[in-house]
């Protein structure tokens, strides 16, 4: 399953709670953190919401 990886690069101080509640829920609490999601619907919906803040990389998990 491929994986989402995705950056925060814009401070959402100055935007709508629910963008921060949004850009918290992923796990990222902090500018420049980096998470790893599972790519589903739900996710991609939480990203696209807050696309404006985020940088996004599809990761294609290898076989180890």
């Amino acid at each position: 399953m491929a994986k989402l990886r995705i950056t925060l690069v814009k401070s959402p101080i100055g935007y709508a709670k629910d963008q921060k509640d949004t850009v918290k829920s992923l796990g990222l609490g902090k500018m420049w953190r980096t998470v790893e999601k599972d790519d589903n619907p739900s996710i991609r919906g939480m990203v696209h919401k807050v696309r404006h803040l985020v940088r996004v990389e599809e990761v294609e998990e290898g076989n180890d």
